[in-house]
C-alpha cells in the first residue's frame, strides 16, 4: 500500500523543496519524478478572508452597507489552496502550499533560468535567450564548478556583500554554512536531501548520532538496557510520546482529507479514512486510525511513516525530548567538503561529478542570528550555530519564517498570510507594499477576480474555463478588460504504461518478441491521441512523442536530427504514415501496422485477424484508468477507440475506468496491473534514474536493461548538457524500444490576473514553469 503516492488522487500534489524550480519560478519542485502528481492529474486536472489592517483603513464603509471586500490598492492578493498548515520553515516546511509561503521570504544561494538551467554569475547579471529574447538574471552569488582530474569537484560559492535579512541586518556565508549544517544534521527530518549528495565528509558527519526515538523504537518496549537513556524516559515514550506523535499523524492526514474536498470537518472518523485506503470501525478515535495502519505495516513505524505521511513523517509529531541526537559512536566533527573561504565565499567539495548536485546547492540564505544561535558558532572550532543533534531551536521558528526575500511575514490569521515589502530586497523594493496570500477554492478562482476579491489566482485551466473566462471578457481573447490569462506548460505529462512484465511473450519481457506485442498495443492507441486530446482539451494541450516534459531542455524538439513521432514506423522500421493521408486512413495503416507486429511476436494472423496467441501472452489486456468512473480523462477517448479498433481485428482492451483513483495508483505501484494512465512531474534535472534505471524506486515499468542503466548513470556524471542531452535521446530511444511507455500529451496551466487591477505590462514576459509571476514579484504594480 503506497497511499503517500495515491493520496494526491484527491487533490494536489505533495511537493518536494529546496528546487531550483522553487527559487527562480515561485512554485514547488520535486527533485524527483512523483508518481503522486498523476493523481492530481487525474482527478483536478480532468476534471471569507481577512483584510489586512492598511486595507481596512484604506477601505470606506458606506451607511447601511456591507464593508468592501475589495483589497486596497497598496496590496496584492494572491491564492493558494486551502489547507495550510502552518510550517513556513525554509528547513521543514513540507506542503506545496506551505512552501510558496516561505518561498517569498527568501534568497538562494542559486537560482535557474526560464528553462531550468543554474545561473552562474549572477552578481553582475548573466544574459541568456528564450524565445528570442534576451533576458538579464541577477541573483545573490556566483558559482564555478571546477572537476578535477582526480574525479573530484569543486563548486566556489561567492555571496554579494550587500544581502540584507528583513530585519536590516547584513548576510554572509556563515548564514549559508549555518543552513547548510542544519540540512546535515544526523537528526533532520525535514524534506532536504542534501544528505545524499557526494560532498566529502558528510557519512563521516552524520554517522555515531542518532535520533532518541529511533534507538527508543529500535530498542523496543521491554528494552532492559538503559546505556543511553533511563527507565522513565523509556517509559514515558512508549505510554505518552510515541502515542500523541501517532494521534497526530493520523490526524494530519485527516486534516489533508478534508482541507482538500475529499472529506468533510463533521465527517464521522469511519467516513473519512476510507478515503486514505483503511477501513476503521463506527466511533473510532485518531488514535483507532493510527492503530489500524500501524496493524497494516506489522509494525513498522518507519515504513508507516515513510509511506502514509501526508505532511510529515510521525518523528515530525514528536516531543522535541524524543528527537535530539544521541551519540552512539564515533561522529566528524565537521564536513570537511563544506570549506568556508572568506566572509562571503565559501568551496564545497564532493567526490565526483553529479549533475543533479548543483541544484541541491539552491540553499536558502537564512539568518542564522534568527534559527540558530551565533553564539555557538565558531568555524575554526567546529561549531555551526546550534549543537549538534538538537535542532529544537531551528523548529521553534517553523511558524514565522525571516530570510532576505522580497517579502516580510507578517502574520496568518484566517485563512490568509500577510506581509509587507522588503525594503532591502537586493533585486530592489517590491513597489506593491502588501501581498496577502488568501486560501481559496477551485471554484472561487475565476470568480474571485471578476468579484475583485482576488488579484492573481491559478485555476485548472480546460475549456469550461476558457469559456467562462471569454463571457466574462465578452471576447475569445484570453486577456481581456476584466481578467488577463497567462498559459504556461505544466512541468510534466501525461502518459500510457505498459508493465513488461505483465504484457509479454513467454517468459522474457525483455524479448523481441515480447517487445513487438507491447509497440502493437501501443501503436494503435498512439494514432487516436490528436483526437482525444483535441476534444478534451482543445489548442491548450499538446501531443508529446518522447518520454519526457517539453519544458525540460532535454526534450527532442521537431527540428532536431532524428526526432519522431511516437510508434510511427512499422515492423520493419519503416514510416507507418505518409504526406496527405486522411484521419481514416491514418487509423487503418496504425491497424495494419500493429498487425505485423503482433505476427512478429508469435500471434497468429489470419486474413487480417488474430487467432491466436503465444505462449505467455493473451487477446486480452487491460489497461486502468483513473476517470472517475464516468469517462472524465484526457485519455479515456483515445482508449475507447483504440479498444473499438483491436475489437476488429481479434483483441480485446478493456478499459477499466476506477471511480477510486487510489486504486489506480495501487494497481501499478504495485506491479499489478497491465496497463495505465497516468502523469509524470518533471524535475529541474532530467535526471532518469528513479523512472528507468533498473534500480529504480519507481521503475514501474519494470524495464531491466544494461544499456540503459549505463546511459543513465552515465548522464549523471557529466556537466555538459549538449553531451546529457544526446545520451538522454539515446535512452529514450531504449525506453519506447520497450514499448513500455507511450507518451501522450502535455497540458497547460494558467495564471490568471486582474485586469482592473494589475498592471498586466508589469507582469514578468515569457513566464516558464520555472519563471513565474513571484520570479519577478519586485516589478510587479498595481493600477
Amino acid at each position: 500500500m503506497k497511499s503517500a503516492k495515491k493520496l494526491l488522487a484527491l487533490l494536489l500534489a505533495f511537493v518536494m523543496v529546496l528546487s531550483l524550480a522553487a527559487c527562480g519560478g515561485g512554485s514547488g519542485d520535486t527533485s524527483t519524478p512523483d508518481t503522486s502528481d498523476a493523481a492530481a492529474e487525474e482527478s483536478s486536472d480532468d476534471s471569507d478572508a481577512a483584510d489586512s489592517e492598511e486595507a481596512d483603513a484604506d477601505t470606506e464603509e458606506a451607511s447601511g452597507e456591507e464593508e468592501s471586500t475589495a483589497p486596497a490598492n497598496d496590496t496584492l492578493v494572491t491564492t493558494v489552496e486551502q489547507g495550510l498548515e502552518g510550517k513556513f520553515s525554509p528547513f521543514f516546511g513540507l506542503s506545496a502550499n506551505d512552501v510558496t509561503i516561505w518561498e517569498a521570504t527568501q534568497a538562494y544561494t542559486i537560482e535557474v533560468d526560464r528553462v531550468s538551467n543554474p545561473i552562474m554569475t549572477g552578481i553582475e547579471g548573466e544574459t541568456r535567450e528564450y524565445n528570442g529574447t534576451d533576458y538579464t538574471y541577477y541573483t545573490a552569488s556566483d558559482m564555478v564548478v571546477t572537476e578535477n582530474e582526480d574525479g573530484t569537484v569543486y563548486y566556489d560559492i561567492t555571496m554579494r556583500d550587500d544581502i540584507k535579512f528583513t530585519d536590516g541586518t547584513t548576510a554572509d556565508i556563515d548564514d549559508v554554512i549555518f543552513a547548510m549544517y542544519v540540512y546535515l544534521d544526523p537528526t533532520y527530518d525535514g524534506n532536504s536531501t542534501l544528505f545524499s549528495t557526494a560532498i566529502d565528509g558528510i557519512e563521516e558527519y552524520r554517522s555515531g548520532i542518532e535520533p532518541l526515538y529511533s534507538l527508543l523504537i529500535a530498542a523496543g518496549e521491554d528494552n532492559t538496557d538503559f546505556t543511553y537513556w533511563d527507565e522513565a524516559t523509556q517509559t514515558a515514550f512508549w505510554s505518552e510520546g510515541l502515542p500523541a506523535a501517532g494521534d497526530a499523524f493520523a490526524q494530519s492526514i485527516i486534516d489533508y482529507l478534508v482541507n482538500n474536498g475529499a472529506a468533510a470537518a463533521t465527517d464521522p472518523i469511519e467516513a473519512i479514512t476510507p478515503n486514505w485506503g483503511f477501513e476503521v470501525p463506527e466511533g473510532a478515535t485518531v488514535s483507532d486510525f493510527f492503530n489500524v495502519m500501524l496493524e497494516a505495516y506489522g509494525g513498522d513505524y518507519n515504513e508507516l511513516s515513510d509511506t502514509e505521511a501526508a505532511s510529515g513523517s510521525i518523528w515530525s509529531y514528536m516531543d522535541p525530548a524524543y528527537q535530539v541526537g544521541v551519540e552512539t559512536g564515533e561522529s566528524a566533527p565537521n564536513v570537511s567538503g563544506i570549506q568556508r573561504t572568506g566572509d562571503y565565499s565559501m568551496r564545497i567539495v564532493a567526490s565526483q561529478v553529479d549533475a543533479t548536485m548543483i541544484y541541491q546547492l539552491a540553499i536558502p540564505i537564512t539568518p542564522m542570528h534568527y534559527y540558530g544561535d551565533e553564539s555557538l558558532y565558531d568555524y575554526e572550532n567546529n561549531k555551526f550555530g546550534f549543537v549538534k543533534g538538537d535542532l529544537s531551536g531551528v523548529k521553534s521558528k517553523t511558524s514565522a519564517p525571516m530570510g532576505a526575500g522580497p517579502y516580510i511575514f507578517k502574520e496568518y490569521s484566517n485563512g490568509v498570510v500577510y506581509m509587507d515589502a522588503n525594503p532591502d530586497y537586493f533585486k530592489g523594493a517590491p513597489k506593491i507594499p502588501h501581498l496577502n496570500f488568501m486560501e481559496a477554492a477551485e471554484a472561487d478562482k475565476v470568480t474571485g477576480i471578476t468579484a475583485g476579491t482576488m488579484d492573481i489566482s491559478d485555476p485548472s485551466y480546460s475549456m469550461d474555463v476558457a469559456s467562462q473566462v471569454a463571457d466574462i471578457n465578452g471576447s475569445e481573447d484570453l486577456d481581456g478588460p476584466v481578467i488577463t490569462t497567462r498559459l504556461i506548460d505544466y512541468r510534466g505529462y501525461g502518459y500510457v504504461g505498459l508493465a513488461a512484465n505483465n504484457v509479454k511473450v513467454g517468459n522474457d519481457a525483455a524479448s523481441e518478441e515480447s517487445r513487438n506485442l507491447r509497440k502493437a498495443l501501443a501503436t494503435v492507441i498512439a494514432a487516436y491521441r490528436d483526437e482525444g486530446i483535441d476534444s478534451y482539451y482543445g489548442n491548450t494541450a499538446s501531443i508529446i512523442n518522447y518520454p519526457i516534459s517539453n519544458t525540460s531542455w532535454a526534450a527532442p524538439q521537431v527540428t532536431d536530427d532524428g526526432y519522431q513521432v511516437a510508434y510511427s514506423v512499422d515492423v520493419n522500421g519503416d514510416p507507418i504514415y505518409t504526406e496527405g493521408m486522411s484521419t481514416e486512413e491514418r487509423y487503418a495503416a496504425a491497424l495494419e501496422a500493429a498487425l505485423g507486429f503482433f505476427e512478429a511476436a508469435g500471434y497468429t494472423v489470419e486474413d487480417g485477424k488474430i487467432t491466436a496467441a503465444p505462449e505467455g501472452a493473451k487477446l486480452e489486456y487491460q489497461v486502468n484508468i483513473g476517470a472517475g468512473g464516468a469517462g472524465d480523462h484526457p485519455t479515456f477517448l483515445i482508449l475507447k477507440n483504440a479498444a473499438d479498433a483491436f475489437k476488429s481485428i481479434g483483441i480485446t482492451l478493456t478499459v477499466n475506468d476506477l471511480a477510486n483513483s487510489s486504486d489506480l495508483y495501487a494497481s501499478y505501484q504495485t506491479g499489478v496491473a497491465e496497463m495505465w494512465c497516468a502523469a509524470w512531474q518533471a524535475g529541474t534535472d532530467p535526471d532518469m534514474y528513479q523512472l528507468y534505471h533498473t534500480e529504480g524506486s519507481t521503475n514501474y515499468y519494470q524495464i531491466t536493461d544494461e544499456e540503459l542503466d549505463e546511459l543513465i548513470e552515465a548522464g549523471r556524471l557529466s556537466t555538459d548538457q549538449t553531451y546529457r542531452k544526446g545520451l538522454y535521446k539515446a535512452a529514450m530511444e531504449i525506453i519506447m524500444d520497450w514499448g513500455v511507455e507511450l507518451p501522450v500529451y502535455q497540458r497547460s496551466e494558467c495564471v490568471m490576473i486582474s485586469s482592473e487591477r494589475v498592471k498586466t505590462d508589469t507582469l514578468p514576459n515569457d513566464m516558464t514553469p520555472y519563471w513565474g509571476w513571484m520570479a519577478e514579484v519586485q516589478n510587479i504594480e498595481l493600477k
